[in-house]
C-alpha cells in the first residue's frame, strides 16, 4: 500500500515562497513602541489578530496547499518519509553543490521575485553576517532551506514546505487552517485525540514525530556538523505552532525550553530578509566555501 496518495498535487503554488509570504502576513515583524501607539479612531482594546483575517486573505493556492498538507500529513506518512530519506543514500555532494542543485527550483512564473534559491539563501546568510552573528549561525542561515531539494526528488510541495506540527496527538487550533485536519485520517484515530496522544508528557521534541518536511531532512543532513543551537534552528524553523504560538509546551523537555530562544532569534532572518536586491553569488562564493569547509567535509551525504 502506497503511503503517498495518488492525484493529490492540487493547484501548485506559483513558487515555494508563497508559503513564506503567507508567514509574513500571519506573523508580521514586531512593532516598534511608536507603531504600537493607537492612531485616531483605532480601538485600543482590539487585538492584533483581529485586524486581518489571514486565512481569508490567503491566496487560493496557499489555502489549497494547506488543505492537502493537513489531509495527508499523517503519523504513518511522516514515519514512512523518515525511513525513506534519512538513510541519506540519495547522493553525495558538497554544501555549495547542493545550493546550486537547488537552483533548479527557480520558477519563472513567480510574479514577486526573480531571485534564485541560492540567492535567497545568501540573503539570509548575509543579513546574519552583517549583524555580526557567529560563523556557525551565518552558515545555518545559508543551509536552512537546502532540504527543499526534496521537491527535486518527486515530493509534492505539501510534503516539503509549510508549518510543521506534531502528529500522533491532538492538533492545536493555533495551527494555520485547523479546519482542514477534519480530512486527516488521524483525526478519527482514538489514539491521537488527547493532548499527549501517544507521547509521554515532557518527552522532548526529539521523541515527537513532527509532520514531514525540509526542516527534518536538512537537520539530519547537518546534525553531525553544526552546534546544537544551529540544529534547533534548522529542525524547528517551520514549527510555528511552538516558537510563535507557544503551543505544545507539555511535550517539551529542559533542552527544548533552553533552545526555544535560539529558534526565535533565527526566525526573523528566515522571514524578513527577502528583497529584490540580488547578492553577487560569484563574489560571495569564496567566503562561503571557506565557511563551509570550517564545519563540513568536502562531500556530504544527502
Amino acid at each position: 500500500m502506497s503511503i503517498l496518495p495518488e492525484s493529490v498535487s492540487g493547484t501548485p503554488l506559483q513558487s515555494l515562497d508563497e508559503v513564506e509570504d503567507f508567514y509574513e502576513q500571519r506573523y508580521p515583524e514586531p512593532m516598534t513602541e511608536e507603531q504600537k501607539k493607537p492612531s485616531v479612531g483605532t480601538d485600543p482594546n482590539k487585538q492584533v489578530d483581529e485586524f486581518r483575517n489571514y486565512e481569508a486573505d490567503a491566496r487560493p493556492t496557499v489555502r489549497e496547499f494547506y488543505r492537502l498538507n493537513h489531509a495527508y500529513q499523517t503519523y504513518d506518512f511522516a514515519l514512512a518519509k523518515r525511513k525513506e530519506y534519512l538513510g541519506l543514500n540519495r547522493r553525495q555532494m558538497s554544501i555549495w553543490e547542493a545550493a546550486e542543485y537547488l537552483n533548479q527550483l527557480v520558477d519563472d512564473s513567480d510574479p514577486d521575485t526573480d531571485l534564485s534559491q541560492l540567492e535567497h539563501l545568501l540573503q539570509t546568510a548575509e543579513h546574519l553576517r552583517a549583524d555580526g552573528r557567529p560563523r556557525w549561525m551565518i552558515l545555518t542561515g545559508f543551509v536552512h532551506d537546502l532540504g527543499k531539494i526534496l521537491c527535486l526528488w518527486g515530493e509534492p510541495q505539501w510534503a516539503v514546505v509549510g508549518d510543521t506540527f506534531p502528529t500522533g496527538c491532538s492538533y492545536s487550533q493555533k495551527i494555520v487552517f485547523p479546519r482542514f485536519f477534519d480530512a486527516n485520517p488521524d483525526s478519527h484515530d482514538a489514539r491521537f485525540q488527547s493532548k499527549n496522544g501517544i507521547y509521554e508528557e515532557g518527552c522532548g521534541l526529539d521523541a515527537v514525530n513532527l509532520s514531514w518536511g525540509h526542516d527534518e531532512y536538512i537537520y539530519n543532513v547537518c546534525k553531525d556538523y553544526l552546534p546544537i543551537e544551529g540544529l534547533y534552528m534548522l529542525r524547528y524553523h517551520s514549527f510555528y505552532p511552538w516558537h510563535r504560538e507557544a503551543q505544545y509546551s507539555h511535550l517539551l523537555n529542559d533542552q527544548d525550553r533552553k533552545h526555544l530562544k535560539d529558534v526565535q532569534e533565527f526566525n526573523p532572518y528566515d522571514l524578513y530578509t527577502k528583497s529584490h536586491a540580488k547578492p553577487d553569488a560569484k563574489a560571495l562564493r569564496p567566503y562561503y566555501e571557506d565557511l563551509i569547509s570550517e564545519f563540513f567535509p568536502a562531500k556530504v551525504r544527502w
